[in-house]
């Protein structure tokens, strides 16, 4: 701004000296109008110049602040103090033992190995199926500070909805602590594609879909597809199911990935629908087509779904008696600890040991129909039990007159046994109530568009 008035000064001074000669040569008249209205000009610049201000006059402040460095030593020891928690996750196997599993885990503590032998609760992390999930935080030199392992439910009832969550904490004045809790589940909806080279498991496999959700789809369609015959390369599917979770961890074990909630099917240039839905007013829930025709009968074709047929409904040179008799129901091979199904809604008449059967659930379903499920190494259910069509009930064994693990299944009409496999074929299909159906629409819709965004996606994707 000083700057700019110095300059305006001697612009003035030069405009006064031409001023002076203009007059010594022009009438006095003139000279006095012109140097009048210099003159005024002189003012008004004067005038405006200093009212922006000079930033000379502006007040300055100097801040100073002094930064303390810690020395370096000091620094590292400070780190040295403080212990830093290590964290890993790892699965238990068969061949585990608790030092064996601590190492794999990076921890070295012979203090908690031996509280893993002995405590009653501890010794559950190593004890039956594999497979648990284990979380263990430990220091930076191996000592444990916390294990927590989840596994499914004690309770064979609460294992689709629950999980048991087994905690190890090391205490401030020594030694361990260990407790149980039985927790829900959480669920995250997920959708997922897939297109059809050889298999469909291979399929879903591809996708990043689990079995257990292959199963289902496979189930949903057993009335519209030969999944073994009719499936052609090229076909696909999508689909919505649920995935559990225990504290945000996947579930692992059996039924951990919840129920299909919807899919589409295209075998051979042919479009197949299917959405679960539940009636709010009776509480029971089925497999409809999108055009509200139930997707299963009364009764399922088979109570595994993993299996092949060993023996059918016929005469057989029976493997014990060394005789031709009638087999009075269907042999399903299989694994021991195979998880066998209830094939239709009902209740538990019996369930415990009978003879040649060994393990036996016998079931009670309505019109004086009745099932039977033999030979089982496990049974998950008690007499007088309501079941659910698809629930658990048991676990092919080899219990009671059998040469090797399988299910012996039995369908009864009147006390007389029928083929299951025909029972099941012309068994009533489920009907949607009436008053259900607007619900149905609803739940219909938004099935059709997440199947939409599915269908664009090869595995399994978060829709949370």
């Amino acid at each position: 701004m000083k700057h700019w008035t110095e300059e305006c000064k001697r612009a003035l001074t030069q405009a006064q000296a031409r001023a002076e000669a203009f007059a010594a040569r022009h009438p006095r008249a003139l000279t006095g109008t012109v140097v009048g209205l210099l003159s005024g000009f002189a003012v008004t610049a004067f005038g405006i110049a200093p009212l922006a201000p000079d930033a000379s006059d502006l007040p300055r402040q100097q801040v100073s602040e002094q930064i303390r460095i810690d020395d370096l030593d000091q620094q590292l020891a400070e780190l040295a103090r403080h212990d830093l928690g290590l964290s890993r996750n790892d699965i238990t196997r068969a061949a585990d033992t608790a030092d064996s599993l601590l190492k794999r885990m990076g921890a070295f503590d012979p203090q908690a190995s031996r509280f893993l032998r002995e405590d009653a609760t501890a010794r559950l992390v190593l004890q039956g199926r594999a497979g648990k999930r284990i979380q263990l935080v430990a220091s930076s030199g191996g000592t444990v500070h916390k294990l927590v392992a989840r596994f499914p439910a004690d309770k064979p009832e609460l294992q689709a909805t629950h999980f048991t969550r087994l905690s190890i904490e090391r205490l401030a004045q020594g030694g361990f602590v260990a407790k149980t809790e039985t927790v829900p589940l959480q669920s995250q909806i997920r959708l997922g594609s897939g297109t059809i080279n050889s298999s469909l498991f291979a399929a879903t496999d591809d996708a990043g879909i689990p079995d257990s959700v292959a199963s289902q789809l496979a189930d949903m369609f057993a009335g519209d597809i030969d999944f073994h015959r009719e499936l052609r390369k090229g076909d696909r599917f999508s689909l919505v199911y649920e995935s559990l979770t225990a504290d945000g961890e996947p579930v692992n074990w059996d039924g951990g990935s919840g129920r299909v909630l919807a899919a589409e099917f295209v075998n051979n240039g042919k479009s197949y629908q299917a959405l679960w839905f539940r009636d709010s007013g009776s509480g029971k829930g089925s497999y409809y087509d999108f055009a509200g025709q139930s997707k299963r009968r009364a009764f399922l074709a088979s109570p595994l779904e993993f299996s092949r047929v060993t023996s059918g409904f016929a005469m057989r040179f029976h493997p014990i008696l060394q005789t031709w008799r009638q087999h009075l129901g269907v042999d399903y091979g299989a694994p021991t600890g195979t998880a066998v199904r209830v094939v239709g809604e009902g209740s538990v008449d019996f369930a415990g040991w009978q003879n040649g059967f060994g393990n036996v659930v016998h079931v009670r379903h309505s019109g004086n129909r009745s099932t039977v499920y033999a030979h089982l190494s496990r049974i998950d259910v008690k007499k007088g039990q309501k079941l659910e069509q698809g629930q658990r009930i048991g676990a092919v064994g080899a219990t009671g007159w059998a040469t090797g693990p399988h299910l012996h299944f039995e369908f009864r009409v009147g006390g007389k046994q029928m083929d299951p496999r025909a029972v099941a074929r012309a068994s009533e299909a489920l009907v949607l109530p009436t008053h259900a159906k607007t619900a149905f629409q609803q739940q219909m819709a938004s099935a059709r568009t997440q199947l939409e965004l599915a269908s664009g996606l090869g595995g399994g994707l978060s829709a949370e």
